[in-house]
């Protein structure tokens, strides 16, 4: 009996340091980024659900927050995308470029101490844009299959 349960550990950890090996170290540094990508996202959107709105500063610090987030996307489009992925590479770009237009319309939708409702739903639009893409980005690095309606919705 100890003898069987020896043999099986041994074949799974055999197993396991055999799929260790050879794994491509630019895809390793690939998925740890994009970790490391929506790790800081993560953060970012809780800091911006924390926000106060009926503080007096809660604009200025939407912003502030909301530049972290440009900042964060276009460090994403700076990810090297290994050749197994490359077809990813313009979600990245296409995220980061939408990012940095709703951060740019936020700032105007926020101007001279006002609010421009008009403009505001301009940069939700890109914002929205800006995380599809991210999501159908994971979805693919997750292996699932990425639907029509959402490859639709990505082409917009």
């Amino acid at each position: 009996m100890n003898s069987k349960i020896l043999t099986l550990l041994s074949a799974l950890l055999l197993c396991l340091m055999l799929a260790g090996c050879g794994e491509d170290p630019a895809i390793v540094k690939f998925e740890n980024d994009i970790d490391a990508f929506c790790a800081r996202a993560a953060e970012i959107d809780a800091a911006i659900n924390a926000i106060d709105a009926e503080s007096e500063n809660a604009s200025k610090e939407l912003l502030a927050y909301l530049d972290e987030l440009d900042q964060t996307f276009k460090v994403l489009s700076e990810i090297s995308v290994p050749e197994k992925y490359a077809y990813m590479e313009q979600l990245t770009s296409e995220a980061s470029s939408y990012m940095t237009t709703a951060v740019s319309a936020y700032h105007e939708a926020f101007a001279n101490d006002s609010y421009n409702e008009t403009t505001a739903a301009y940069a939700r639009e890109n914002y929205e844009r800006a995380c599809k893409r991210v999501t159908v980005l994971l979805q693919l690095l997750r292996g699932e299959e990425v639907s029509g309606a959402t490859v639709e919705t990505v082409s917009q």
